[in-house]
């Protein structure tokens, strides 16, 4: 979860620069301009997920070892940093649309999507709390359930909101 941390307040670096800008162009009522700016904040999030990800999957079999000197720990950790690595591009996709709808004012519908993806993750969670798999796997699996899991439910009711234009409240010219 540190690492998990530490990698999203990189990416939600985007995310604030996504919030300001698109706070500034929907309050000048710049719809078009608000939409290009998403647009070019999607890629850079997906794209410095990809990096992250990548710098993260290169760098996970090493990793273990600032957190323990128990070698089983260290490659069941080796594992659950490769799925964390896969999630990243997720992750940038969503930090950035958290950001577009913060800096729209969509708290409510961000409020309603988090009720929505917390009903989609618990299942996964209660699959593997009675899975009976063991410790190592049931990390992997816990893993895998946040990172492409939820994270991939909340890109989708990100998404679909962002594609719609419901989110951009204008301000007086």
């Amino acid at each position: 979860m540190t690492i998990f941390s530490f990698l999203a307040f990189a990416l939600d670096a985007l995310a604030i620069a996504a919030q300001a800008l698109i706070g500034k162009e929907l309050g000048a009522s710049n719809a078009v301009r608000a939409r290009r700016l998403t647009r070019t904040m999607i890629r850079w999030g997906i794209g410095f997920g990809v990096v992250t990800g990548a710098l993260l999957a290169v760098a996970a079999p090493w990793a273990g070892a600032l957190f323990t000197s128990d070698a089983r720990v260290q490659s069941v950790l080796t594992y659950a940093l490769w799925i964390l690595a896969a999630g990243q591009p997720i992750a940038g996709y969503v930090f950035v649309l958290d950001g577009v709808l913060i800096g729209a004012g969509d708290a409510r519908y961000l409020a309603l999507a988090g009720v929505v993806n917390l009903a989609v993750y618990a299942p996964m969670l209660a699959a593997v709390a009675v899975s009976g798999i063991s410790a190592a796997a049931g990390l992997v699996w816990l893993w895998a359930a946040f990172a492409l899991g939820y994270m991939a439910a909340r890109a989708l009711t990100l998404g679909l909101r962002a594609r719609s234009d419901r989110w951009m409240v204008l301000g007086s010219p």
